[in-house]
């Protein structure tokens, strides 16, 4: 007998089963799935209606681009969006209006039926807006767990195939498109692969025949850990960050003229090889010179932001060219760091993305106090005394100022001075010359009985004043005095020559210590016919131990370090708060129309900013933690994500330079957080640990050959069903080919190197500046040495995509064009290279044997029988033509030195080339031939075409 309670549950049972089959059958019924914002919604406001409702336009003063904008009453007075009642709101009835005349968008096609049915339901579920994925705070996301297989791939070898996370969410992507993942690439060819990502180059013939003796999955691992050990790693990827830092050994601009800045490259290298964390490597260039007691190095970081153009050209404002320095700043700073195109906010809000024009200038007031002003000597500098009897001095100074201060602080304070003599004042700062003028813009110059104004300069009982002027005569004196052409003096200062060459020199006099802000008027008495100038100023306390003897001698020692031959590096310092700069919001993006004032500050939208120890202000290193906080949503994933895309030839987001509404969508956006947590957290921002967890990933590993399946499904390899295949850089190109012929010099650091290049690439004006080809190894050293001229830059690597460098690149864009091959097949660094390689082959007898090694050399792995056959007809008609034409030998073995020109001679040289015959001669005997071919010039010329042909294979200038 079935008890009641029985009875009771049963018929409980039955009724809530009975509610759950009407509330599914409701669900499916009635239910209307949530529009989502960002995917559905915002694609259509940003193709067809922001244009003229947003950051730029307001048409009808009716906004799309904020939450609020879009909800706000219109110039109608009513709101154009009424949030659960899309029947009413006149947005939908514009989108749906018969009328061409009424219907928006105007003078457009009308938006589609699925377009209106997205935003209609849009609206009736309560318009709610939604955050674009890159501006959502970086989260853990959970690894998928791949479980099921393809045919022919069975669960075991997913098992097998899956190495660490990435290929978790790789394969998890590979399933929902039901594809397969391809086979692990060839041994060799993935040695080759990972040693042209890691450090640019082929991998060292120890490691690699290492590797090779037994390339297991350990083997591999130990590959990588000492390709990243090699010094060759940092010089790699010093190449992709020196396009971000748009550095170059020139200032920009017509005049282009040189600027000493590669102590800044070699920082960079350096960093990257002791694998300096990546929040530190960001602080330092952006803010070193803000952390505590910097160091020489942190100086020299800051030079990120000193590789902005100068403008030495006569008759330019500085101040136009100082602004546009700081406006590149901030345009690269978020390009850089935050993937963003900040840079049209200048003029006004941005149009898809929440940006403010507004924010844009509190952003700029983070720069705008910076002490660089676009003048010649590009203060202000960090200077290197290498000397020895300048380092005496500067030790004298300091035990001088240690015995009379007692002050360790007093002593750094002198050291940090005389490394970097600031704060000056510059010329352009006189807003009123009498009789003088700005000497081609750039110095102060006053005849006498002229005068100059300084106008509201902040004194602090300065007591001595440093200056550095020139005079063709000695004779007359300058006078100081405060507030008018009469008011109280202040210093007389006797004028000296520096001789007819109007040399700077260094001066230190005294000063009438005065307190306050006045007018300072140089006036200027003596001889007519002279003048007087000024490359610059500055107003500094005295040296401690006025009342000893020895007391003028330590002056003159500081004068004497002021005009010292040192060594020079443009860094970033803040002007102190006398000198500080007010920033407003230029009107429409015009430096010369100011609008409201602003203070330092980042996008509203994003992360709050905080500063240190109570600040009032934030400054820039502020602005470098705010950058570097595990709270910003784009520095991490904007960094992994170019990382990724140097590897694979395109990122996880293939637009790197814009991860804003009008970016590209994420192949695999889990992947891509993923990624950017772990950078953070699990990897401490570790580049060299980021860069191993890549290439340890079978995604990495698979071999690059493509099926029809593939390249109809996947042709750019989105889903990453096979391994990375593209061409190389153009560094790249280059260090491989002097890499394999055995040319490449390892030489690292030191001012740039100037490589073979053709006669009059550089049409230099207003300067002495000439390309000098260099001798022995610089002439081989690596591209990323080469001396980088803005205006002109190498050409070999031009032709292969290098950007001029005149404004931050954050992505290379990939051409395929025959400039390309008629660069490697007749540039002169390539003939060299294969002259060598061919000198290399020669080494053995047998002609096919020395095909095989050369090819082996370059590829290294085994040529194909239809390879070796095709080389082997080469040497064969090169051969039999070289045999009959010894001018041809002459031409081809002399053409590399060719483009060699002496000082002062326009002829090309044959320096260098010792044994060999001058270019133009013609018609000669086997007699004259070049004796450095032991004695078959036409075998070695001959050789030569072949290697050339096997460093012009696309196997070779591609990454497979």
């Amino acid at each position: 007998m079935i008890s009641n309670s029985y009875k009771l549950a049963r018929i409980i049972g039955l009724v809530s089963l009975f509610v759950c089959l009407i509330f599914f059958v409701w669900f499916f019924v009635f239910y209307e799935a949530l529009v989502d914002y960002n995917t559905e919604v915002k694609p259509i406001l940003n193709k067809k209606c922001i244009t003229c409702h947003g950051g730029v336009k307001k048409s009808a003063e009716f906004s799309l681009l904020f939450q609020n904008e879009a909800l706000a009453p219109t110039k109608s007075g009513h709101p154009a969006i009424i949030p659960g009642d899309a029947s009413h709101s006149e947005f939908i009835k514009r989108i749906t209006h018969q009328d061409p005349e009424e219907r928006m968008p105007p003078e457009s096609p009308p938006l589609s039926a699925e377009e209106i049915d997205v935003l209609t339901r849009w609206i009736d579920q309560g318009a709610n807006w939604g955050e674009h994925w890159a501006y959502k705070t970086i989260t853990e996301v959970p690894v998928p767990e791949p479980e099921s297989f393809f045919a022919g791939f069975s669960k075991s070898d997913v098992g097998n195939w899956v190495r660490n996370d990435i290929d978790r969410f790789v394969l998890s992507k590979l399933q929902e498109e039901k594809l397969q993942p391809s086979k692990q690439a060839n041994p060799a060819v993935l040695a080759r692969r990972v040693s042209l990502d890691l450090i640019g180059l082929p991998p060292p013939k120890h490691l690699y025949q290492t590797y090779m003796q037994n390339p297991d999955d350990a083997a591999y691992e130990l590959l990588i850990d000492s390709l990243l050990a090699q010094p060759a790693f940092g010089e790699r990827w010093a190449s992709m960050w020196l396009d971000l830092a748009r550095y170059a050994d020139s200032k920009g601009y017509e005049k282009d003229s040189e600027r000493t800045i590669w102590k800044y490259r070699d920082w960079v290298i350096k960093a990257f090889n002791e694998d300096k964390p990546f929040d530190q490597f960001t602080i330092e260039q952006l803010a070193g010179d803000l952390l505590p007691n910097p160091t020489d190095e942190q100086l020299l970081a800051t030079g990120f932001h000193r590789n902005t153009m100068n403008n030495d050209e006569g008759g330019t404002d500085d101040e136009e060219f100082r602004v546009a320095a700081v406006l590149d700043r901030v345009n690269t700073t978020m390009d850089t760091w935050m993937g963003t195109t900040f840079a049209c906010v200048q003029c006004h809000s941005h149009p898809y993305d929440p940006f403010k024009q507004e924010e844009y200038y509190q952003f700029y007031a983070f720069f705008n106090n910076s002490q660089d002003e676009d003048v010649p000597g590009e203060y202000p500098n960090i200077r290197f005394y290498e000397k020895p009897e300048d380092q005496a001095k500067i030790d004298s100074l300091k035990n001088w100022v240690l015995a009379h201060t007692q002050s360790e602080e007093q002593v750094k304070e002198l050291d940090y001075f005389l490394k970097t003599i600031e704060p000056k004042v510059q010329p352009h700062a006189f807003d009123t010359i009498v009789k003088g003028a700005l000497i081609d813009n750039k110095y102060l110059g006053v005849e006498a009985g002229g005068f100059a104004r300084l106008p509201s300069f902040h004194l602090q009982n300065y007591d001595k004043l440093l200056l550095r002027y020139g005079a063709q005569n000695a004779g007359g004196t300058v006078e100081i005095r405060l507030d008018g052409l009469n008011g109280e003096l202040i210093t007389t200062i006797p004028v000296k020559s520096n001789g007819t060459n109007w040399g700077f020199k260094a001066d230190l006099v005294d000063l009438k210590a005065i307190e306050g802000v006045h007018d300072l008027y140089f006036v200027f008495d003596g001889k007519p016919g002279y003048v007087w100038s000024m490359e610059w100023m500055l107003f500094m306390k005295s040296l401690p131990g006025e009342e000893d003897m020895e007391f003028a001698r330590h002056e003159k020692l500081l004068t004497a370090l002021t005009d010292a031959e040192v060594k020079r590096s443009p860094i970033m310092l803040d002007h102190p708060s006398d000198f500080k700069r007010k920033t407003h919001v230029f009107e429409r993006g015009n430096w010369t129309a100011h609008g409201e004032e602003v203070k330092a500050g980042t996008p509203d939208f994003l992360h709050p900013l905080t500063t240190r120890n109570g600040q009032s202000e934030a400054d820039r290193l502020d602005l470098a933690n705010w950058i570097m906080s595990p709270e910003n949503p784009l520095t991490a994933r904007v960094i992994v994500n170019r990382f990724w895309e140097q590897l694979f030839g395109k990122g996880i987001l293939e637009t790197t330079e814009d991860f804003g509404t009008q970016g590209e969508k994420p192949s695999h956006p889990e992947l891509l957080e993923w990624l950017a947590w772990n950078f953070m957290h699990d990897y401490k921002w570790s580049m060299k640990m980021l860069l191993k967890e890549i290439v340890l990933s079978s995604t990495y590993r698979q071999d690059s050959k493509v099926n029809n399946e593939l390249l109809a499904k996947d042709p750019a390899n989105r889903l990453l069903a096979r391994g990375p295949r593209f061409r190389l850089s153009g560094e790249q190109v280059r260090d491989q080919a002097l890499a394999v012929s055995g040319l490449l010099s390892d030489k690292m650091y030191g001012k740039g190197v100037m490589p073979p290049q053709p006669e009059g690439v550089w049409q230099v004006i207003y300067s002495g500046l000439k390309w000098k080809t260099s001798d022995g190894e610089d002439r081989y050293r690596r591209a990323v040495y080469t001396f980088w001229r803005r205006t002109s830059p190498y050409p070999s690597m031009i032709s292969f995509d290098a950007p001029s460098r005149e404004f931050c690149v954050p992505r290379r864009i990939r051409t395929n064009t025959p400039l390309q091959s008629l660069v490697t097949l007749n540039d002169p660094v390539y003939i060299e290279t294969a002259i060598a390689l061919a000198q290399k082959m020669l080494k053995d007898s047998d002609i096919n044997v020395a095909i095989e090694m050369g090819y082996q050399e370059a590829m290294l792995k085994e040529i194909s029988t239809e390879k070796k056959a095709a080389l082997q007809d080469l040497w064969h008609e090169a051969y039999a033509f070289y045999q009959e034409n010894d001018s041809a030998v002459v031409n081809l073995l002399n053409f590399p030195k060719a483009y060699d020109e002496p000082e002062n001679e326009k002829q090309p040289s044959n320096k260098g080339m010792e044994g060999k015959v001058n270019l133009e001669t013609a018609n000669i005997e086997s007699s004259e031939l070049p004796d450095k071919c032991e004695g078959d010039c036409e075998k070695l010329a001959a050789m030569t075409v072949v290697a050339n042909a096997i460093l012009n294979m696309d196997e070779f200038l591609t990454k497979e």
